[in-house]
C-alpha cells in the first residue's frame, strides 16, 4: 500500500532539513527522506565548521542574511543546541575596496575597514597586505550540529525523518507526486528535492535544470602553532583573494576559519576536479593540497603548514553561482548552494516552505529557473 503525505522532502542535508523544520513549524505533514546514515560525509553539509560570512553587496542575499541570523538563534533556542559563534569575519586581498561595506551598513549589518597593521595586531594568526573589511556579527557555524538540530526540531514538531531511504524515481501524477524508494513508495502533494550533487540524477527530464557542476574539493585543517585558551576568539573567519603569482591556484579565492578541536580550516573556493558523487575517490587532490600548504606557510603565520588533515567534500554550482530555488508543477527544486549557501540555510528553508505551500507565488527572481532560458 502506498503511503500518502502532504509534503515529501528528498535530501536530508542542510537545505532539506531546514525545509522540513519550516514545514513542521507550520503544522504541515512532512516526511524527510535521506539516503545515507545520520552525520554522513558523502555530500556538502557535513563537518564541524562553515563561515557565517555577512559581506554581501546585493539582494536577495542581504535580506536573507538578516533573516538567517535571526533563525539560527531561533533554532538554537528551540533545539537546545549551539551552532553559531559570532567570532567575526575578515575579508582582504584583491583591490582592498569593499562595496559590501556600504551595502551591509544600509541593510543594518555592521562593518568597518581596518588597516593591515591594525588587523594584524588584532588577528596575529593571519597576515594582511591590503585594507581589511571587518564584520563583527559574522563568524562560524557548526555544520554537523546544525543539520542534526534541524532534524531533531522538525521531528519534535511531527515531521517523519527517515535515513537510509534512497529515492530512486519521481513520477508526477496529476495533483500528486509518486515517489519510489528502495524500500517502497509514497505519494505527496508536493515533493521538495534538495539533493545537492545528486539533483540532476533524479530530476533529469522532469525539471529544466541548468548545468549543475559537481566538483570534489580539497580543504584541510592545519594545526595551530600555539593553541592558547583564547584561540577561538582570536581567529575570525576569513575570505582572501591572494595576489597573483606563477601558481595557478593563486587566482582562486581562499576561505577559512578556526575550528575548535580541529585547527584552522582553509580551502580554495570551487577549484576541484569535476566528479560523479557516486564514484568519488575521497582521496586528497594532491596539487590543491600542496598549493594550500604553500598558502598556509605564507599567509597563516598562526598555523603549521606541515601538520594538517585533508578534508574531502563536494561543491555543486550553477553557471552564475547563484542558487536554484523554484517550483515546476508539484516539484520544488533547491540546488547549487555550494561555496556560499550554508549560512543561509534556515532562510532557504523558509523560502522552500513558502513556495511548496503556495504562501509565496515564487522565489526571488535571482533564484528562478527561467533566468537560464534564452
Amino acid at each position: 500500500m502506498t503511503e500518502r503525505v502532504d509534503f515529501a522532502v528528498i535530501g536530508g542535508g542542510a537545505m532539506g532539513s531546514a525545509a522540513a523544520w519550516q514545514l513542521a513549524r507550520r503544522g504541515r505533514e512532512v516526511a524527510l527522506l535521506e539516503r545515507f546514515d545520520p552525520g554522513h560525509a558523502n555530500g556538502a553539509s557535513h563537518g564541524p565548521s562553515r563561515n557565517f560570512n555577512v559581506a554581501y553587496d546585493c539582494e536577495p542575499y542581504l535580506g536573507l542574511l538578516t533573516e538567517a541570523s535571526r533563525l539560527w538563534e531561533e533554532l538554537e533556542a528551540e533545539s537546545g543546541a549551539h551552532m553559531l559563534d559570532r567570532v567575526g569575519m575578515v575579508t582582504h586581498g584583491g583591490t582592498g575596496e569593499y562595496p559590501e561595506l556600504a551595502a551591509g551598513l544600509a541593510a543594518g549589518i555592521p562593518g568597518r575597514v581596518l588597516s593591515p597593521g591594525e588587523a594584524g595586531e588584532r588577528f596575529p594568526g593571519l597576515r594582511f597586505q591590503t585594507p581589511v573589511l571587518w564584520n563583527e556579527t559574522g563568524g562560524r557555524l557548526n555544520a554537523d550540529a546544525a543539520v542534526a538540530a534541524l532534524q531533531r526540531a522538525a521531528a519534535a514538531r511531527g515531521a517523519v525523518v527517515r535515513h537510509r531511504s534512497r529515492v530512486t524515481a519521481l513520477e508526477p501524477r496529476g495533483d500528486r507526486v509518486l515517489i519510489a524508494t528502495e524500500g517502497g513508495s509514497l505519494e505527496a502533494s508536493v515533493a521538495i528535492v534538495a539533493l545537492g550533487a545528486w539533483t540532476s540524477k533524479l530530476l533529469a527530464g522532469l525539471v529544466p535544470l541548468p548545468p549543475l557542476v559537481v566538483t570534489q574539493e580539497q580543504p584541510a585543517h592545519f594545526a595551530l602553532r600555539s593553541d592558547g585558551a583564547d584561540a577561538s576568539r582570536s581567529w575570525p573567519g576569513f575570505n582572501h583573494r591572494p595576489r597573483p603569482s606563477g601558481d595557478e591556484w593563486w587566482l582562486t579565492p581562499i576561505y577559512g576559519m578556526y575550528t575548535p578541536g580541529f585547527g584552522v580550516k582553509a580551502g580554495w573556493h570551487g577549484s576541484g576536479p569535476v566528479t560523479d558523487p557516486d564514484a568519488r575517490t575521497f582521496q586528497p587532490e594532491l596539487a590543491q593540497l600542496e598549493a594550500l600548504r604553500r598558502y598556509a606557510a605564507e599567509w597563516l603565520p598562526g598555523a603549521d603548514p606541515d601538520r594538517f588533515e585533508p578534508i574531502s567534500c563536494t561543491y555543486t554550482t550553477t553557471p552564475d553561482h547563484d542558487f536554484v530555488l523554484d517550483r515546476v508543477a508539484r516539484i520544488v527544486v533547491a540546488a547549487g548552494f555550494s561555496g556560499h549557501g550554508f549560512k543561509f540555510t534556515p532562510a532557504i528553508g523558509r523560502l522552500l516552505a513558502d513556495v511548496a505551500t503556495g504562501e509565496a507565488d515564487a522565489a526571488p527572481a535571482a533564484f528562478r529557473l527561467d533566468r537560464f532560458q534564452a
